[in-house]
């Protein structure tokens, strides 16, 4: 591994701000770089995304990152071997050492493909195209674990605007307004949900419901009020499944579905692939192990869809996602770079 050419890729990457829906310029950049590092193709394709090829074996490995972030621009910088900056964890990180991990890579068994996802932070429009339109025999998902470390799960996601409507009142009367029906309609989903998870100790296997915007409106003759509701899905209630319990549970609310809901996903611990990063942990030094995340990544969108192994992996403290204190350290961004390159040694 080339240091050097490491950080020149990862600065890169980071220096092209690119929150979601604005990711353009660090696609180009990317495709740029596929192609100085020798890959054998480098495109953007029908999606927006970036695409790099190398290697010619029948058998392909998917490194599936993503390329746009959160929006909060953060000047780069690096301090003691660390570097701060947007992305520089979720998940240039990741996608940087994908890279050039790939780099150079030769057999006559694989094919090595890196793909930069678009829209992650909002709702992977890109992983979905890949999903449509590309297949592959293994996928390592770019989402950072630490470098010691590899996810093996992701919780499902189902987010929706909840309606609540009244006939405008008189304040001084008893009917209920539309906020405090609305208000009431969220104290039932909080209460749903503790009975739900009151014998479950593991969060990963807990319903996670979040209210995440309230707002109101009035025609003079109707009062609205609307409830922006997310909920992080167990692998054993699956969006259908939340969904009708949201309906039983709110019969005086109407509902608008936003976006694709993903249900849970978790792949098996004994794949070669993660007999690969067990091995190839070890033998970087790390005490190897892997974890299930109760967040959802494009994990949940390929997974189910191709039934192949899969895991995700890449440097970072995933704690400091979306945060202004984003940051990353080299070392740690070498070592799986190290990880990754031994890896694809012995595919």
């Amino acid at each position: 591994m080339n240091q050097e050419r490491a950080l020149q890729t990862l600065q890169g990457l980071v220096e092209n701000y690119s929150p979601s829906g604005s990711e353009q310029a660090a696609v180009q950049f990317l495709v740029n770089r596929f192609q100085q590092l020798g890959y054998d193709q480098a495109f953007i394709d029908e999606a927006g995304n970036a695409v790099g090829i190398i290697g010619s074996g029948e058998k392909t490995l998917l490194m599936l990152g993503h390329i746009d972030t959160v929006p909060g621009q953060i000047p780069i910088r690096i301090e003691d071997g660390v570097l701060f900056g947007r992305g520089s964890v979720d998940a240039k990180g990741p996608l940087a050492s994908f890279t050039e991990a790939a780099a150079g890579f030769q057999s006559d068994e694989w094919q090595v493909m890196v793909i930069a996802a678009v829209g992650e932070e909002t709702d992977s429009p890109g992983a979905m195209f890949v999903r449509d339109h590309y297949s592959a025999d293994a996928v390592i998902i770019g989402e950072p674990s630490q470098w010691q470390r590899f996810t093996l799960g992701y919780k499902g996601s189902c987010w929706v605007n909840l309606y609540f409507a009244t006939t405008l009142a008189h304040t001084a009367g008893q009917q209920s307004s539309a906020c405090e029906l609305a208000f009431q309609g969220w104290a039932s989903i909080q209460h749903f949900a503790a009975g739900y998870n009151i014998d479950i100790p593991k969060v990963f296997e807990q319903i996670q419901p979040t209210l995440r915007g309230f707002s109101t409106d009035s025609d003079g003759f109707n009062d609205i009020a609307i409830l922006h509701v997310g909920c992080r899905l167990p692998m054993s209630m699956t969006p259908d499944k939340w969904l009708h319990n949201l309906q039983c549970v709110l019969q005086n609310a109407s509902f608008q579905l936003l976006g694709e809901p993903l249900p849970a996903f978790q792949s098996d611990k004994n794949t070669f692939l993660a007999r690969l990063f067990l091995r190839s942990i070890r033998a970087n030094g790390g005490k190897p192990g892997f974890v299930y995340k109760t967040g959802t990544a494009d994990f949940n969108i390929v997974g189910p869809a191709w039934n192949v192994p899969i895991l995700a992996y890449g440097p970072g403290d995933s704690a400091l996602d979306h945060t202004p204190n984003e940051h990353l350290p080299l070392a740690d961004y070498f070592k799986a770079i190290q990880v990754l390159e031994n890896v694809l040694q012995n595919l």
